[in-house]
């Protein structure tokens, strides 16, 4: 069963926000997971992906048409900001903040996601 995922076709968040991240999450450090030629320093303790730190953004990560398809090469390996960034709240209703990028480029906003019943 395939499940929708609106991000593949969107992307605008990883054009729009600067991906800062404490840097013990990249690969050079013990436990990191983030590749960490993908990224660079902001300060002693901060670390950003290229691409996200300056405008025009994109993130060094994004692969694809922002828009149309697109994917991140880093996906299991992402940093916290990406992984914290739902495009669905709990309640499952869309992000408001989510459907604000997406009207950016056209494309329409989220429907409200149905959640199972719980027993």
């Amino acid at each position: 069963m395939e499940t929708f995922n609106p991000c593949l076709d969107c992307g605008m968040c990883c054009v729009h926000f600067r991906v800062s991240f404490y840097w013990t999450e990249a690969d050079d450090a013990p436990g990191g997971f983030v590749p960490v030629d993908m990224t660079e320093q902001l300060t002693p303790h901060l670390r950003c992906m290229k691409g996200s730190n300056s405008v025009p953004r994109r993130c060094s990560a994004l692969a694809g048409e922002v828009g149309e398809q697109v994917w991140c090469t880093i996906y299991e390996n992402r940093p916290t900001p990406c992984r914290e960034f739902p495009s669905y709240l709990d309640d499952g209703e869309p992000n408001p903040k989510c459907d604000e990028l997406r009207a950016r480029i056209g494309l329409p906003p989220l429907p409200p996601r149905d959640l199972p019943d719980a027993a």
